[in-house]
């Protein structure tokens, strides 16, 4: 399960998940990806769920990269327990995703292959994903191009 090894605060707020990903939205290593259509918290088991299906389908070819990690501590506090009394102890971590973050990559398999690997994943996560090409993703997308007005 993954969990970072050493964290400054063990308990922090739940935050927001406004607006769309503007970190992790290219695809970096690989040649194929699975993109979140929606933001969510993607709890660490739910990761390593998608992780086992997608590499077993694949049967050891090509390489598989997961670009998210649980960072975020979610508390909870004992079941029957009265109110107050402070803030629960961490149960578990998750990865807050955002609209447009690339979850997974995939390089060294067909298309098909792939395509059918990211599905299976996508079916282990709790928010709609899509699956793209490394040229679906390209630069001039992603950053908007400034207009040069010499008059």
């Amino acid at each position: 399960m993954l969990m970072p090894k050493r964290v400054k605060r063990r308990r922090v707020q739940r935050g927001r998940m406004k607006g769309k990903a503007t970190k992790g939205n290219m695809i970096a290593y690989g040649d194929y990806g699975l993109v979140a259509l929606e933001p969510g918290w993607i709890i660490s088991n739910q990761i390593e769920a998608a992780r086992i299906a997608m590499t077993r389908y694949i049967k050891r070819g090509g390489q598989v990269w997961i670009d998210i990690f649980p960072h975020k501590p979610v508390t909870k506090k004992p079941a029957e327990t009265r109110m107050g009394s402070g803030k629960g102890s961490p149960e578990y971590w998750v990865a807050v995703v955002k609209p447009g973050r690339v979850l997974f990559e995939m390089k060294g398999i067909p298309e098909e292959t792939a395509r059918e690997a990211l599905r299976l994943a996508s079916h282990k996560l709790p928010i709609k994903c899509k699956f793209v090409k490394k040229e679906d993703l390209s630069d001039a997308d992603a950053v908007p191009q400034e207009v040069n007005n010499e008059d």
